[in-house]
């Protein structure tokens, strides 16, 4: 049971990248996702978490700071979620990281109370 955390890079400000989630031993579309990022310097933050059709009818919650310019979308073929994050600023500059949870975990905001965690990929904005 795994996964995978991919594209991540170099970014200019205003611009967009799509980063990749992709499980193996489970199927992703039954699970709850949730994707996290850390800041150099600063705490790791929850700011984005997107239930399943079956249990929530697929409700999501988006932090502020990404409300409006970060999107999650699943790929059930791929067995895949993707990140879109668009209007990329200077302060989107961190480590993300993509969780999954069978049982919606308590609480969300929880990095630790993710039974599925994959390795962080970084994203770096930069003129």
């Amino acid at each position: 049971v795994q996964l995978q955390a991919s594209g991540g890079g170099l970014v200019q400000p205003g611009g967009s990248l799509r980063l990749s989630c992709a499980a193996s031993g489970f199927t992703l579309d039954d699970y709850t996702i949730g994707w996290f990022r850390q800041a150099p310097g600063e705490e790791r933050e929850g700011i984005l978490f997107e239930g399943t059709s079956a249990y929530d009818d697929g409700s999501s919650w988006c932090a502020d700071s990404v409300k409006g310019r970060f999107t999650i979308s699943r790929d059930n073929a791929k067995n895949a979620v993707y990140l879109h994050m668009n209007s990329l600023k200077l302060e989107d500059t961190a480590v993300y990281y993509c969780t999954a949870a069978f049982d919606p975990p308590i609480p969300y905001s929880s990095y630790e109370s993710w039974p599925y965690r994959g390795q962080g990929t970084l994203v770096t904005v930069s003129s």
